[in-house]
């Protein structure tokens, strides 16, 4: 019993010393407007298998509605995709199979802005 006990301290002070050492999260915010719906329609399934190759989460909010609360005038679209940290994010972002999707999304959407936040830890 006493060597469950240990057992189970030490995994818990393992996994508090693991998250310390984590990567804070970070979401990738898109402000797009969108040039051409069936471009699009056909270019999203496309950058979403990119994203999750890379181990993003795209959000899934590209074609839905965005309002606006306070402030200025809201993106017309805007697509959120979560990542593992902002590294993972800019790295995506950066990558060659990124850019190599530019002739495809260039067709489908106009990139106002594209940002990272980082998840307070």
């Amino acid at each position: 019993m006493v060597m469950l006990a240990g057992v189970a301290i030490g995994a818990i002070a393992v996994q508090g010393l693991h998250a310390q050492g984590a990567k804070p999260k970070a979401y990738v915010i898109s402000e797009n407007e969108i040039l051409d719906a069936s471009a699009q329609a056909a270019y999203l399934p496309t950058a979403r298998k990119l994203i999750a190759d890379a181990h993003g989460r795209a959000l899934r909010t590209a074609a839905g509605r965005v309002v606006q609360i306070e402030g200025g005038a809201p993106p017309k679209s805007a697509a959120l995709t979560e990542w593992d940290s902002v590294d993972d994010a800019v790295a995506f972002y950066k990558s060659k199979a990124w850019a190599d999707l530019a002739p495809q999304r260039d067709k489908a959407v106009k990139v106002v802005r594209r940002y990272a936040v980082e998840v307070e830890k």
